[in-house]
């Protein structure tokens, strides 16, 4: 409890200092130059591009003549690779070259813009650009600007057309049943797959510029009229207050918006799967895509999140519910099976049949180091062979982790440095943690941290642990949300370790969800129609 506070309070300061800082930001902002309009020049528009955007190779300046006997001078500016050239073909070369206007209709300087937008173009999105700042962001995010000689403005003209992933299934979410799409390295293709999950014009997109050099473009999805009003502001405002260079990938976002950054959990849930993240929208969270990763994140987090499952609701729910329940036992063996090891046999033998206690004694004769330096060499070199297959190329990676292990733990029991006992143990500590593959980092740092006490006062160092990991999920938030909700005695929670059936969940979490709360109105299958007495034919009123 004492740690908790001195973490709030460290916060708190660290928050006030940021504000400080915030507050100078915004007033040398307000001092600073205003932006540069856009000359009526074409020659020195260019110029002012090129230099602003270092005379890059790879910017493209198109310069045409369109109009009554080529009269206006024109330039369509791009960014090389970002573009479609086929829709700037398409929409624009081919629609100005063939735009039938006499001399005496040619609008005036001033007006001749807003007539070419109007009247010529063919794109599906054009906007006015009046300042060469934006006329550079907006090159550098895959459109492209059309520039006329006389005219104080451009237009942009929406013709991105860069190299990006199709829809595939996701290697880190895999399922037997259900949807097989996950999300892309496009920003746009994951709003419109969430938008093919939620059919509702209630479902708000918010756009956000995040990195003072990246300018990563950020989304936020959720529910209008579900989603908790507090949760939706608290996720602008961590995320519009942010003062950083770049946002390269959700990950980089999550570190900065959690609401526990030294706890080893993590308060904010991400996904790969379209259908995950509607769902969890339909509920009442918020959901953050980035743009150029596949990744989205959803606030606020519950920890029972970490044992459920896309294809928890695609299963029936008895079986759903069991598949939970030996998630959550895994969990708790791969915390704490090498520190009760370390327990029983370091200070209570007494708790162990004798028959067992006598194999393992014979298979530890003769090694040379304490339980707990044995457990722990066997634990680092279990990471060890994890990490090498995780970063390994796939096919080599498989061999490396499988060969690896048998192996060297083969090779370590027969040359007496550990016994087969603990090779069994930590075997069966790394196979149960891959059924929490969202709580793998947590995992892995717990695991040592129980075996510290438990080499020191066996079972009552476990125990200590135990209560102080239970104190800490209770004390952690995620937006203004307990995560340990999820496991406090309340009617409305229809959804943690036991999975109902659907017809059963007509309630959203209270806690998550505000406003409509209703999902549907309870019923227990099969619905019957019943008779009708005229005509004999089934019909009326379910």
């Amino acid at each position: 409890m004492l740690f908790s506070y001195m973490l709030r309070k460290l916060r708190f300061f660290m928050d006030s200092a940021y504000k400080r800082r915030g507050g100078e930001a915004d007033g040398s902002d307000a001092q600073s130059a205003p932006e540069k309009k856009i000359d009526k020049g074409l020659e020195e528009n260019l110029d002012s591009l090129r230099t602003l955007l270092s005379y890059s190779n790879d910017l493209i300046v198109h310069r045409f003549r369109f109009g009554p006997d080529g009269s206006v001078e024109a330039a369509l500016v791009f960014i090389d690779g970002l573009v479609d050239n086929m829709i700037l073909t398409e929409a624009v070369l081919r629609p100005l070259r063939s735009w039938r206007i006499a001399e005496a209709q040619l609008p005036r300087a001033d007006a001749l813009l807003d007539a070419v937008g109007r009247e010529a173009l063919c794109a599906a999105s054009v906007e006015a650009v009046q300042s060469l700042e934006d006329l550079s962001a907006a090159c550098l995010r895959g459109n492209a600007v059309l520039l006329l000689d006389g005219c104080a403005g451009g237009l942009g003209i929406e013709a991105k057309g860069w190299e990006k992933r199709a829809v595939t299934e996701p290697q880190s979410e895999t399922v037997v049943r259900g949807p097989r799409e996950g999300f892309t390295e496009n920003l746009r293709t994951n709003t419109a797959l969430i938008r093919r999950k939620i059919h509702d014009g209630r479902l708000h997109v918010e756009q956000l510029d995040v990195g003072r050099k990246s300018h990563t473009v950020v989304c936020l999805l959720y529910l209008d009229g579900v989603a908790a009003p507090h949760v939706v502001e608290t996720a602008r405002y961590r995320i519009s207050r942010l003062d950083v260079e770049s946002i390269l990938e959700s990950g980089y976002l999550e570190e900065y918006i959690e609401d526990a950054p030294y706890s080893p959990f993590a308060t904010i849930g991400y996904s790969e799967k379209p259908d995950v993240v509607a769902a969890k929208i339909l509920e009442g969270r918020v959901a953050i895509a980035v743009d150029g990763t596949p990744f989205v994140l959803t606030a606020p987090m519950l920890f029972i999140e970490s044992f459920q499952t896309a294809e928890d609701y695609y299963t029936r729910p008895l079986y759903a519910t069991l598949l939970r329940i030996l998630r959550l036992f895994a969990y708790l063996l791969t915390v704490f099976s090498p520190a009760i090891y370390i327990a029983l046999t370091a200070f209570h033998q007494e708790l162990i049949p004798t028959t067992l206690l006598l194999r393992i004694a014979s298979a530890r004769e003769g090694t040379p180091f304490p339980v707990f330096l044995e457990a722990l060499v066997m634990i680092v070199a279990f990471e060890i062979l994890r990490e090498a297959g995780v970063r390994l190329p796939r096919a080599v990676g498989q061999a490396i982790s499988i060969v690896g292990a048998l192996i060297m733990g083969e090779a370590a029991v027969n040359a007496g440095i550990v016994g087969a006992p603990m090779v069994i143990t930590i075997a069966v500590t790394a196979v149960a943690g891959f059924l929490i593959p969202n709580q793998s980092d947590s995992s892995a740092m717990l695991r040592i941290a129980m075996m510290i006490p438990a080499a020191f006062v066996g079972l009552y160092g476990i125990a200590f642990g135990f209560l102080a990991l239970l104190i800490h999920l209770a004390t952690l938030e995620s937006f203004g949300v307990s995560y340990f909700d999820s496991f406090s005695h309340t009617s409305d929670i229809q959804d943690t370790v036991i999975r109902t059936p659907l017809w059963f969940m007509n309630k959203r979490p209270a806690r998550i969800a505000k406003g409509d709360t209703t999902r549907g109105h309870f019923f227990v299958p099969p619905l019957r129609p019943f008779a009708s007495d005229e005509d004999g034919s089934a019909g009326g009123k379910p």
